[in-house]
């Protein structure tokens, strides 16, 4: 698929655009998700490559990419990226990347004024980084019209407060300097805890273990349902293996649970499962197997 490409489809009387900025190579599937070993992903090659892996060089396969929801009569964008021109000395793919969120919505009929709500589930670099953009040397609300919905147990973590994240990553002060506390100089943000509710179509629920904070975003119309999962999920091989965390989690364990108790829910009631980097169709539908779960291709 290019890397322009929009996707979109209904879940009940809720439109979803998929907005991509970047598919292909991540990172090393040992590196990714320390806890699966070479045998795995081999034993499960049918289901994980090419989409997800490739066999070859043993790199997964991710997205960079923007969720776009209409729903009762609002824009809703899930998460926002990397941004252009950020300074990540600590990760050499977002570093000073020039990436165009904007303009690739633009061409999908969503201009930046249109948008109405940001939700960011969680404050990593990769999703919060087009909630502000450079003018002028400053840094400054891309959605001037928007909120901004933040987990409240991140906007602490990696705040001032806690110095910026306890100094555990070199990026994060950065991070929220550029990215998260020009939203909150302009008034427009919420931070919230537990549950928000956006509308009657969509909640916020947290899912804390990959940060703090870290957050699903549930949707229900007309029957459908689907959860955005940001982070819980990196890779497809995490749903065969839900005890098994990334390399970026904060709290392995306790994103595991969160993991699981996700997957339990998606599976019984039948959620589609929209991940933040999954390639591909980008969201896949879990079933469960055996005393574990196993996933399908999202249908066209």
């Amino acid at each position: 698929m290019a890397d322009d490409a929009v996707q979109s489809f209904l879940i009940g009387d809720v439109e979803v655009l998929r907005i991509v900025e970047y598919q292909g190579p991540f990172a090393p599937t040992g590196d990714l998700v320390p806890g699966v070993g070479p045998h795995l992903w081999a034993e499960h090659e049918e289901q994980l490559a090419p989409e997800h892996w490739d066999r070859v060089s043993d790199l997964t396969v991710s997205a960079l990419q923007t969720w776009v929801l209409r729903s009762a009569g609002r824009t809703v964008l899930v998460d926002t990226g990397v941004g252009r021109g950020r300074e990540r000395p600590g990760n050499p793919l977002f570093h000073r990347r020039e990436g165009d969120l904007p303009g690739r919505l633009e061409r999908a009929g969503v201009r930046p004024d249109d948008v109405d709500v940001v939700v960011n589930t969680h404050l990593h670099a990769d999703h919060v980084g087009w909630n502000t953009h450079d003018q002028d040397g400053e840094w400054v609300p891309t959605f001037r019209n928007a909120r901004y919905l933040l987990p409240a147990a991140d906007d602490a973590h990696f705040g001032p407060e806690n110095g910026y994240g306890g100094g555990g990553a070199v990026d994060d002060r950065l991070v929220y300097e550029d990215s998260v506390a020009p939203v909150h100089r302009a008034g427009l943000t919420v931070r919230w805890e537990g549950e928000h509710r956006i509308d009657e179509h969509l909640t916020l629920e947290a899912a804390p273990g990959h940060t703090p904070g870290s957050s699903v975003l549930r949707l229900n119309s007309r029957g459908e349902q689907a959860v955005f999962v940001g982070d819980l999920l990196h890779s497809p091989v995490q749903v065969l293996r839900p005890e098994c965390s990334s390399c970026f989690c904060l709290d392995p364990d306790r994103a595991a649970r969160s993991r699981r108790r996700v997957l339990e829910r998606a599976a019984e009631e039948n959620e589609l499962v929209v991940p933040a980097h999954f390639a591909d169709a980008g969201a896949v539908e879990v079933r469960r197997q055996g005393g574990g779960f196993t996933f399908h291709r999202r249908a066209a």
